[in-house]
């Protein structure tokens, strides 16, 4: 080895160790029951002020509370693993068929104002209108913000809400979602219960107007792969935006079906 590569070798090694003895940054640790969520507050205020969150939505996260409520449900949603039939019975689809049928016919120009520019037919959208919020009806009435705050700072998906923490902070500054919105229990808000990420990616104005919720959501699905005039049963090719909806296999299947149903369409009945 040459003299020169000898001096190069240890300056790196000097370099290395200097790194490995200055402190590093590091997230907000997150945690499993409320005793570190005030101390877990202020270091994320403290990261996410220097990404820029403006003071109204961190004056707005540090009034946040540990949601007991929310933990409960992220740890029993037992629904999903029914069976399909089960699940139909269990979420009342006979009735949201039966309903969404009425106003596919009562708010006719608004859904076809919403297939032209989007190519998403009622069925679809009025089923996951009815799966979400009993069509507006059952919103959820958590504190927005302490039940995604909560989330992020819970260790089992704390970076899947970080970054639905982020996006609801940016809503807040804008002035679209406050400090006291109330959604459900993991933070959803509107009539078809959209997170903030995706509030920021399609939202199309106020979530708690039908209009504009229904609207957002054929916004998501046409930006998730929907072609207008395809098919959207489990094989076809618009059935991928409604997996990009939900992730439980039994719910986009029964979406598929009960919008099949309100759009006219034939097979198994909803039970």
């Amino acid at each position: 080895m040459t003299k020169g590569r000898t001096v190069a070798t240890a300056m790196i090694g000097a370099t290395a160790l200097l790194l490995s003895l200055m402190p590093t940054a590091r997230a907000a640790q997150c945690g499993n029951g409320p005793g570190g969520f005030e101390a877990w507050k202020r270091e994320f205020s403290a990261e996410a002020q220097g990404k820029g969150i403006g003071q109204a939505a961190i004056s707005a996260l540090m009034q946040t509370n540990y949601a007991s409520a929310t933990i409960g449900a992220d740890r029993s949603q037992h629904s999903f693993s029914l069976s399909l039939d089960q699940f139909l019975a269990k979420r009342g689809a006979t009735t949201i068929v039966a309903r969404g049928r009425s106003l596919k016919q009562s708010q006719a120009a608004m859904f076809a104002s919403i297939e032209q520019r989007y190519g998403v037919p009622p069925g679809p959208l009025i089923a996951i209108w009815g799966m979400e919020t009993g069509f507006g009806s059952q919103r959820g009435n958590q504190n927005m913000l302490s039940s995604i705050a909560t989330l992020a700072y819970d260790c089992r998906r704390p970076e899947f809400f970080t970054e639905q923490l982020y996006a609801a902070l940016k809503l807040v500054d804008r002035g679209t979602l406050s400090g006291s919105t109330r959604g459900s229990m993991h933070g959803e808000v509107g009539q078809t219960q959209f997170m903030p990420k995706n509030i920021l990616a399609y939202g199309t104005g106020n979530l708690e107007v039908a209009a504009n919720a229904l609207s957002s959501t054929a916004n998501f699905l046409k930006a998730n792969g929907w072609r207008a005039g395809a098919g959207y049963q489990p094989g076809e090719p618009n059935f991928a935006a409604i997996q990009a909806w939900n992730a439980a296999g039994v719910y986009q299947k029964a979406i598929a079906l009960m919008g099949r149903q309100i759009d006219g369409g034939s097979g198994t009945a909803a039970r």
